[in-house]
């Protein structure tokens, strides 16, 4: 299987895990909070599941603070849309406060996975190249693929 496609799929699977936690925590939450308030600290702290779970599961390589740093970064677009998502949803077309998260969410999910990787697989100046390995023959490092 490529490896660009096994990423695809990885990414999947713990976005579906991501976007479960967030909900979950989005509810919670929102139980006590206003709708826009719950969804951003429910959104934060899902990132930075986000953050560990694609660097270790997805993409392979370790976390750095660098990249730690830099994943706010990549999400700032899926932050943006799906927030302006849910506002308008909420707002102009009076969707449930309860779903509309996870609509706006949906709009967002191939921008997160590029711009995600990009910044996940970039070579750290400490990386050391892809290496073979016994198990599943590749050690973290940096896709060659660009």
């Amino acid at each position: 299987m490529p490896v660009q496609l096994a990423q695809l799929i990885k990414f999947a699977v713990v976005g579906v895990i991501n976007t479960g936690t967030f909900y979950a925590l989005y509810l919670a939450l929102h139980s006590w909070l206003p709708y826009y308030p719950a969804f951003v600290i429910a959104f934060l702290i899902s990132m930075v599941g986000s953050f560990f779970l694609n660097t270790y599961v997805t993409y392979r390589t370790r976390p750095t603070w660098r990249k730690f740093l830099l994943f706010p970064l990549t999400n700032l677009t899926n932050f943006v849309v799906t927030s302006v998502g849910v506002f308008v949803l909420v707002e102009w077309f009076g969707v449930n406060e309860r779903i509309a998260p996870l609509a706006a969410a949906m709009a967002a999910i191939p921008v997160t996975f590029l711009l995600s990787r990009r910044i996940l697989t970039h070579r750290d100046a400490a990386e050391v190249p892809h290496q073979r390995d016994h198990s599943d023959g590749l050690v973290p490092g940096p896709d060659p693929v660009r």
